[in-house]
């Protein structure tokens, strides 16, 4: 780096800090909504969507009463969806077609999408090679961005209008992101760690989290079980409710007009951001700490000792969290984290890994009663799914680089399908206000 930029840089933090600091109590004279959220957290109102609801509270009596979570994909509960499932099927890619077209797809229709999403599995000619190859990097996301944007200069109607084309772009897309992460990080691997490089052709006949799991182990194999847990997270991850930082991101760039790349592009950089898609890796991060600091991990009395220890800011990062805990949304349960931890305590038996699921369970246990406690008046809190998301990616030997890339591989399907009902319906650039203040 320039060293007298970096000095310059440094030299003006001051004035940033002098004179770009809003005081809190402007926002409430105001009454100007800080992150477009209400006093109580709660999201303010920006849009309408028919691509997935969540319900977190009920009104009883003229009160706002807290209530077990549930979440829909275009009307569908998401429990009634994954338990339709067969034991051995895999449902990303009809539950994608539902989030797209809004109606489940007769057996002709998803053995046709299925097809189509095989047929897209393909890079254009040395791709890898010139785009993901020639400049490795640590962050997968910064890759696929990259990877993304670059995309766009092989379509010759990446510009062109039309909700076709836009649809056109996105299910090839959707078929492609596998391969941008999974190419990103063995090129990383290669380049940046020393390791052998070994780059496996998706199957157009196998499902997205089955070609996932092809492309990233050496030995192209996986189990029955692993394809299903997979295939599980990608599914509770496609979507969620809309007002979430990328999918508002992505709607915001398609109101602007821009074309579908951009608009992924952009989404992909919100979610790499800290505090959206990166949040299983502070969780798997807290629990090596507390391996590190706890001698018997099944230690029921250990773990709540190191729990208060984070509460009170003396272990970990020092921050008074514990991760994996509580969501901006959700108050007595995530339905995701219901759903993802049964099939994460699967998984963990069947690779005999007993006492770390003792460990996540003993956490699940003590974790809410103990926030309660220390922060009395303060809404219940669950389990979220990051918190058992970042231990299934584990099990799965899936690297810590690819976790975030792994939960735009599934959201990706979400963006369509607000990118779509955006081009639809709205018909305006999206621009909220801000209130000019002077000191």
């Amino acid at each position: 780096m320039d060293a007298r930029l970096e000095e310059y840089a440094q030299a003006q933090v001051p004035l940033c800090l002098e004179n770009d600091v809003i005081p809190d109590a402007l926002y409430a004279e105001y009454g100007v909504n800080r992150g477009l959220r209400d006093a109580n957290g709660v999201g303010v109102l920006t849009g309408l969507t028919r691509i997935s609801s969540i319900v977190a509270f009920q009104d009883q009596g003229g009160k706002r009463v807290p209530c077990h979570g549930q979440l829909c994909y275009r009307g569908h509960n998401i429990r009634e969806l994954i338990n339709g499932l067969g034991p051995k099927e895999l449902g990303f890619e009809p539950m994608a077609y539902l989030l797209l077209f809004g109606q489940m797809p007769a057996q002709e229709e998803e053995a046709e999408f299925r097809s189509i999403l095989g047929s897209c599995r393909t890079l254009p000619t040395n791709f890898t090679r010139d785009v993901i190859m020639k400049a490795p990097s640590r962050d997968i996301m910064n890759s696929m961005t990259r990877s993304v944007l670059t995309l766009a200069n092989y379509d010759p109607q990446a510009q062109a209008p039309g909700l076709a084309n836009s649809l056109r772009q996105c299910i090839r897309l959707i078929a492609e992101f596998p391969m941008l992460a999974v190419y990103g990080y063995h090129a990383y691997n290669h380049y940046e760690k020393g390791e052998s490089m070994y780059i496996h052709r998706p199957d157009p006949d196998l499902s997205t989290a089955e070609n996932f799991l092809r492309m990233l182990r050496p030995d192209q194999s996986y189990t029955p079980l692993e394809a299903k847990a997979l295939d599980l997270a990608l599914i509770l991850h496609m979507e969620h409710g809309g007002g979430n930082n990328s999918t508002f991101t992505t709607r915001l760039v398609t109101s602007a007009g821009s074309d579908t790349y951009a608009a992924m592009a952009a989404a992909l950089s919100s979610l790499k951001g800290h505090r959206h898609g990166g949040a299983n890796l502070k969780v798997m991060e807290m629990i090596q700490d507390l391996k590190d600091n706890v001698s018997d991990w099944t230690d029921r009395s250990a773990t709540e000792n190191y729990l208060r220890k984070l509460l009170a800011g003396q272990a970990f990062d020092r921050s008074g969290l514990i991760y994996g805990m509580g969501h901006a949304v959700y108050s007595l349960s995530d339905p995701r984290a219901q759903l993802l931890g049964a099939v994460t305590g699967k998984l963990a038996r069947a690779k005999g890994r007993e006492e770390d699921l003792i460990l996540f369970r003993n956490i699940a246990d003590l974790a809410p009663a103990l926030l309660a406690e220390s922060r009395p008046g303060r809404k219940e809190v669950s389990p979220n799914v990051d918190f058992y998301s970042g231990f299934l990616y584990e099990l799965l030997g899936i690297p810590l680089e690819l976790y975030t890339p792994l939960f735009a591989t599934a959201r990706i399907v979400g963006w369509s399908a607000h990118r779509l009902e955006e081009l639809v319906g709205a018909g305006k650039i999206i621009r909220p206000a801000y209130m000019s203040v002077q000191k």
